[in-house]
């Protein structure tokens, strides 16, 4: 490690950036040269995708935005009514 404690995920993250080329060059020989299990692969990533319902994940969260977007909406009309009437003053 170099002194920093970092997620894997930003490691992964960052290491994608720096290589992205070679990876995109990487995964395009591996599918030219493997086409059935990389379309198996990418019909399984799909279905499972599908099964984790991220339709329902998104329709909660926005769900959840639309009921808080009333008291957002209250709070900033109250603010705007006491600058409103902070001015008058």
């Amino acid at each position: 490690m170099n002194g920093r404690h970092e997620d894997l995920a930003e490691r992964g993250l960052r290491y994608t950036r720096e290589h992205f080329d070679e990876i995109l060059t990487e995964t395009e020989t591996y599918v030219r040269k493997n086409p059935v299990q990389s379309i198996a692969f990418a019909v399984l990533a799909g279905f499972v995708l599908n099964r984790l319902g991220i339709a329902r994940i998104l329709s909660g969260i926005v769900r959840l935005l639309l009921f808080a977007l009333k008291p957002a909406v209250l709070i900033y009309g109250a603010t705007k009514l006491y600058e409103a009437t902070q001015e008058e003053e």
